[in-house]
């Protein structure tokens, strides 16, 4: 069960992409052929594929990480703290950071890391990109030749679903009607993109990353049946 984890044991991370170049005409021929190629099926007819580029954040293949944040539980006599912290900067060395993060303090058997769509998203993206950029994968990102139950992630989208995987719930909506209060002044991750290139703002999104990383620790505090944490008990490191 759930509640048998504990929660000192957990890293919570969230990861903001963005495509690896500004605009569609930047790419070189082959990568914009390759483009058009791997959206056509979500694009349809709808978009052209340079209208359609200010997604390509979503692929690791054509996108890059620009933050990783991370949160974990420290608990001393009967104080409980939340810590956040985010690699941001160059790609390289964010992959880098979060890998030594990986392979110094969350190394254990019974560490897990926990996001939101996690499977399928951040945990995934980080091993591609790591693999593209010439980085060994970490121990904990390494699926290779694990049994399901060897698999040390946690997805807080898998453990909302209760087994039916017909549906997508997103982290906003989880948090909605998990009352989890949602701060108003966050941007919208199709926001990212612009915030990204056009304003340089790099300070908003990692706000933005630790937002999130926050509210995935605080659904599953709530799928533990446990008080979600105040703003008091959240420190950023």
């Amino acid at each position: 069960m759930i509640k048998r984890i504990n929660l000192e044991h957990i890293l919570f991370l969230d990861i903001e992409t963005v495509p690896q170049q500004e605009n569609f005409y930047e790419l070189d021929d082959t990568t914009r052929v390759l483009w058009e190629s791997k959206s056509h099926y979500q694009r349809k007819n709808d978009f052209t594929a340079e209208e359609f580029y200010d997604r390509a954040g979503i692929w690791a293949e054509f996108g890059m990480i620009v933050c990783i944040s991370v949160g974990y539980f420290v608990f001393k006599e009967d104080v409980r703290n939340f810590r956040v912290t985010s690699f941001h900067g160059d790609e390289v060395k964010i992959l880098k950071d979060f890998k030594a993060l990986l392979e110094t303090h969350f190394n254990k058997p019974h560490h897990l890391l926990c996001a939101h769509n996690g499977k399928e998203f951040d945990f995934p993206y980080i091993a591609r990109r790591m693999i593209i950029k010439g980085i060994d994968i970490p121990f904990k990102l390494d699926l290779f030749g694990k049994k399901p139950w060897e698999v040390p992630h946690l997805d807080t989208l898998e453990l909302w679903k209760f087994g039916d995987y017909k549906t997508y719930t997103s982290l906003k909506l989880m948090a909605h009607v998990l009352g989890i209060p949602s701060p108003k002044d966050d941007i919208d991750g199709s926001q990212v993109h612009n915030v990204f290139y056009e304003e340089k703002d790099i300070d908003r999104i990692v706000i933005y990353c630790e937002k999130d990383t926050v509210t995935v620790a605080q659904i599953l505090l709530r799928l533990r049946n446990e008080p979600i944490l105040d703003d008091d008990e959240i420190l950023s490191v």
